[in-house]
C-alpha cells in the first residue's frame, strides 16, 4: 500500500507547490551491477527449482505446496503439462503482483516463471534417488533454495505469497504465514485423494524442508536480533557493546516508570543494537555482568544493512 499512497499524494499537491528535491540516480556501472546480480540469482533459482521438481519429486508422485503444488496436482489428476500448470495457475496471482507492486517486478516473475517452465521441458536432470524419505527432504531444498535464489533477485516462482500479502493487507488479523499454512492444508488434503495418504504426507515433508531452505536463503545463518537495554550502568553496557562486540548502538532518552518503590519518573538512557543470534549469548552475558536488574528486550529482524554490521554473506 505503501507506492500507491506515495502517487495518491503526489498527485494530490498544489501546483504552486515546488517538487521535492530529486534524489540522485545511482551509478550506471551500479544498476548493471546489480542488474546482473538479479538475473544471477533468477537464473539460479530456476535450475535449483528445476532440479527438485525433475530430478526428485516428479518421479515419487510428490508435490510441494502452494501454485506449484497446484500444478503438479492438476498435472497428476488431469494429466496437464506441468510447464502449462506453472503458467496457468501463476497468471492470476501475476496480475495482483502487477497491480500492488508494480511493472518491474510483475516482468521479472513472468520471465522467471516462464523460465522455470522451458528448463522444465528443455534441461535435462537426472533421477537421483529412489529413496521416498531422501527424495521428500532434498527435493524440497532444491524447491525452497530455488524460490528463495528467486526472491533475492527480486521475482518469485510461486504466486501464493503475493495472494497471501494481498489477504493480509485486508485482513490484518491473519498473518503472511498463517494464510500460506491454510492454503497448503487445503492443497495436501486433496492430495490425499488424488496421490494418495502415503504420497501427501511425504510432500508434506517436501513443503517442511522447502520452508526451513527458503528461510535460511532468506535471512541467512546470521540472523538480526534487535535488542533493547533499559539499565542504570548504560553507559558501561554502551561501552562492552561498542568496543568488545564492535556493534554500533543507538541512545534513547526516556524515564523510569513505575516499580516496586513506586513511581520514579527518572532520566535514564534507553540503549538499542542489532546483533546476530551467534552474538546474542555473548552480549546476554555481558549485560548481566555489568547489571543483573537490567531489562531487555529482543525481537527478531528481518534484515538490516549498513552501520556497523556485518555484511550479510550470500548462502
Amino acid at each position: 500500500m505503501l507506492i500507491p499512497q506515495l502517487f495518491f499524494l503526489n498527485k494530490m499537491r498544489a501546483p504552486s507547490e515546488p517538487d521535492p528535491t530529486p534524489l540522485p540516480s545511482r551509478p550506471p556501472v551500479r544498476r548493471s551491477f546489480e542488474m546482473v546480480k538479479d538475473v544471477s540469482f533468477v537464473l539460479a533459482g530456476i535450475l535449483s527449482a528445476g532440479m527438485g521438481l525433475k530430478g526428485f519429486l516428479l518421479s515419487s508422485h510428490f508435490i510441494d505446496g502452494g501454485a506449484t503444488g497446484i500444478s503438479m496436482l492438476l498435472s497428476a489428476g488431469l494429466q496437464l503439462p506441468l510447464s502449462w500448470g506453472l503458467l496457468l495457475i501463476n497468471l492470476p496471482f501475476l496480475v495482483l503482483g502487477y497491480r500492488q507492486m508494480g511493472l518491474k517486478f510483475a516482468i521479472k516473475s513472468v520471465l522467471a516463471i516462464t523460465g522455470l517452465a522451458l528448463c522444465l521441458e528443455v534441461v535435462r536432470y537426472p533421477d537421483v534417488t529412489h529413496d521416498l524419505l531422501l527424495t521428500a527432504v532434498f527435493g524440497g531444498v532444491f524447491i525452497g533454495a530455488g524460490i528463495g535464489l528467486a526472491m533475492r533477485g527480486g521475482a518469485v516462482l510461486d504466486g501464493t505469497e503475493i495472494l497471501a500479502l494481498l489477504i493480509n493487507r485486508n485482513t490484518p488479523l491473519l498473518k503472511v504465514s498463517d494464510i500460506i499454512l491454510i492454503l497448503n492444508i487445503f492443497i495436501f488434503g486433496v492430495a490425499v485423494f488424488v496421490l494418495g495418504v502415503n504420497e501427501a504426507l511425504y510432500s508434506i515433508l517436501t513443503y517442511v524442508a522447502a520452508s526451513k531452505t527458503l528461510d535460511f536463503i532468506l535471512n541467512g545463518i546470521e540472523q538480526y536480533t534487535g535488542v533493547t537495554i533499559i539499565s542504570e550502568r548504560s553507559e558501561d553496557i554502551r561501552q562492552v557493546i561498542t568496543k568488545r562486540l564492535g556493534r554500533g548502538v543507538t541512545i534513547y532518552k526516556g524515564q523510569s516508570g513505575y516499580g516496586k518503590r513506586g513511581e520514579q519518573r527518572e532520566e535514564i538512557d534507553i540503549i538499542f543494537t542489532v546483533v546476530t543470534r551467534l552474538e546474542l549469548p555473548k552480549l546476554r552475558e555481558e549485560v548481566k555482568h555489568l547489571d543483573p536488574r537490567a531489562f531487555l528486550v529482543q525481537h527478531s529482524v528481518d534484515d538490516a544493512v549498513g552501520g556497523m554490521l556485518k555484511r550479510r554473506p550470500l548462502h
